[in-house]
């Protein structure tokens, strides 16, 4: 409609007789609030939202199902099974801001039972199929937005069928960054006028001024081309050039490259040759005497210096020669690490993503003897990772987990680079997924486990997977509701603050049996507190205690205040929370509204909650 077509039906509305006052302000105000560009759609209700009318999400630990390494620093990884969008609300009040990449591969919607809304599967000839798919989508990305450090960087894999749609979303909720086509497949025969063989990466983020330019990161930055691990600092690297290069003039400036290197058994070995060191020990030099006396492309004070970044290889054809004149089988090169690789490079990643088609996940599901169609390749997520250059110890986030790639792919990029990222899987578990897949394939990646041709695959032990469930508790804020939440909150609490080690007494003080938990890693400390008599001994102990790292206290209140005045000696010493208000005050930002008008009521009087006296 055009602007002044708009004008004129406004001014009808305006005049129009039989509308009551209401219905006629009620005409002028979708006018006025209709789009003049952009994408529009028919809301449609989820289960999962009217569930939120009137209960809350929180996590409650699958203990059970822990996978705890024995190293002390190993990043702890999440899965919680649920529905993403109740998920995704937990997070909101442990992870606002805090995650810097998300990638997703979200239902493509093709209509081939691929995507359900309200345990129903969508079909291609749904009239209100693109609308409950963006109603769906709209609802996540709404929330994941709020995850988002200003820095971060979501990823999301689309195909043909709502690759328009998605982007029109982005554009509107995000600040896009690019719409990257991927070679995902090779050609057949099933598309129409066209053989398919692509899908889309959307790149999107917060904040584009704080997002870093990409780099290309070569492609085989993976453990196939840098299969060697560093045993003294864990990094990869890779066979670089020969040490030896017989073109280099002896007689032009290399006085001091000709000298003896001691090979891991003991041999010494040195380039071809007649002249020969005087003594026989490792960096033992001679000056060449003719142009047969070959040289290393170092100097022996740049081997003494480096000799850490030296690699020896068996070769039945080196031409290198011992200290007695004869040929050896070592041959010696320099070692080229994965990261240094990665920052030598600065080109921009190309807008087409050629490598890494899905045939790669499917087959190494198959190694793993995992019964999963549609599984990304880790080479993809590593990839997108990698480009965005962002450090090393960062929060991944994929809550449409499928078969958990996204955890496989951190945990091997860890592996890699002595990294301490960590990572979260969203799921729910229809048809066993969440139990059967996701965690089942990424605890075979920490534990290790035996392929289908029987070669075993060491794990990648420095990992910890812990396994989360959602559960619910009343909306309405009765006493009953605000003690159970505050319960219930606990093991979000110990999500929140990466802090899972619990101790039976702090200070001296029995633990639960008074009324509150106690959780340290040996730095930082929390206490969570039920029962707010127990801050009468809480404090005294916290007077006596030297605290390095602030004490996260959380402790019950009624209201909005965390006691406060009780905690005034030691306030410098802690970081305090009323719970379960603060909870209360990031949910009723992002739930629907309240079933219960009594419900309705509480929120509205509770908006203006400061619920964290940080």
């Amino acid at each position: 409609m055009k602007a002044t077509e708009k004008y004129q039906l406004i001014d009808r509305v305006r005049t129009l007789e039989g509308l009551t006052d209401d219905e006629r302000a009620a005409l002028l105000e979708l006018l006025n609030e209709s789009k003049t560009y952009g994408l529009v759609w028919e809301n449609k209700t989820e289960n999962v939202e009217e569930r939120q009318r009137s209960e809350l999400p929180v996590l409650k630990e699958v203990r059970s199902r822990a996978v705890i390494s024995e190293n002390p620093d190993a990043p702890n990884h999440i899965i919680i099974e649920g529905d993403n969008l109740d998920a995704l609300t937990t997070l909101a009040y442990t992870h606002e801001g805090k995650i810097d990449v998300i990638y997703i591969d979200p239902p493509y919607n093709t209509g081939n039972h691929d995507f359900s809304y309200n345990d129903k599967y969508v079909d291609s000839d749904d009239a209100y199929r693109h609308s409950m798919w963006l109603s769906f989508m709209q609802r996540r990305l709404r929330i994941a937005k709020k995850l988002l450090s200003d820095r971060g960087v979501i990823f999301i894999s689309i195909g043909d069928e709502e690759v328009a749609n998605l982007k029109l979303l982005c554009d509107e909720m995000f600040q896009t960054i690019a719409l990257v086509p991927r070679i995902a497949k090779k050609g057949s025969n099933q598309g129409t006028h066209f053989r398919p063989t692509k899908d889309y990466v959307i790149v999107c983020c917060r904040k584009i001024e704080n997002v870093s330019p990409f780099v290309e990161v070569n492609a085989s930055s993976d453990s196939k081309t840098y299969k060697y691990t560093d045993e003294r600092t864990g990094r990869r690297y890779r066979k670089g050039h020969s040490f030896f290069q017989a073109s280099l003039d002896p007689l032009r400036g290399c006085r001091n490259q000709r000298y003896y290197m001691q090979a891991p058994d003991g041999t010494l070995v040195i380039p071809p040759g007649d002249a020969m060191p005087d003594s026989a020990e490792d960096a033992a030099f001679v000056v060449p005497r003719t142009r047969n006396d070959k040289v290393w492309r170092w100097s022996y004070q740049s081997y003494l210096q480096k000799k850490d970044r030296i690699m020896f290889s068996r070769s039945s054809r080196s031409p290198l020669i011992d200290s007695e004149g004869n040929h050896t089988d070592w041959n010696v090169y320099e070692k080229k690490y994965a990261d240094e690789e990665a920052q030598e490079n600065t080109t921009l990643p190309n807008d087409v993503i050629p490598d890494f088609i899905n045939t790669l996940g499917t087959t190494l599901l198959g190694e793993m003897q995992i019964d999963f169609s549609y599984s990304k390749p880790v080479e993809l997520i590593k990839y997108l990772i990698l480009i965005a250059q962002f450090p090393d110890d960062i929060t991944v986030l994929d809550f449409f987990a499928g078969s958990g790639t996204t955890l496989h792919a951190v945990m091997q990029l860890n592996a890699e680079d002595g990294g301490r990222r960590r990572c979260i899987l969203c799921t729910n578990n229809e048809n066993g997924i969440c139990e059967n897949v996701t965690y089942r394939r990424n605890r075979m990646v920490i534990q290790g486990y035996t392929t289908a041709g029987g070669e075993a695959v060491e794990g990648l032990h420095d990992n910890s997977l812990r396994y989360y469930r959602t559960e619910f508790v009343g909306r309405r804020r009765t006493p009953q509701n605000m003690r159970r939440l505050m319960l219930l909150a606990s093991d979000m609490l110990c999500v929140k603050e990466n802090l899972y080690d619990e101790l039976d007494e702090f200070a001296g003080i029995p633990t639960v049996s008074n009324g509150f938990r106690y959780f340290s890693d040996g730095t930082r400390q929390m206490l969570v507190i039920y029962n707010e008599e127990a801050i009468y001994d809480i404090v005294p102990a916290l007077e006596e205690t030297d605290v390095a790292v602030p004490v996260s206290v959380y402790v019950f209140s009624p209201g909005n205040d965390a006691w406060s005045s009780d905690f005034e000696s030691v306030r410098h010493k802690i970081r305090l929370t009323a719970l379960p208000a603060a909870i209360y005050n990031v949910y009723t930002r992002i739930l629907p509204d309240p079933a219960d008008p009594a419900t309705a009521k509480e929120e509205n009087m509770d908006s203006g909650i400061e619920a964290d006296t940080e």
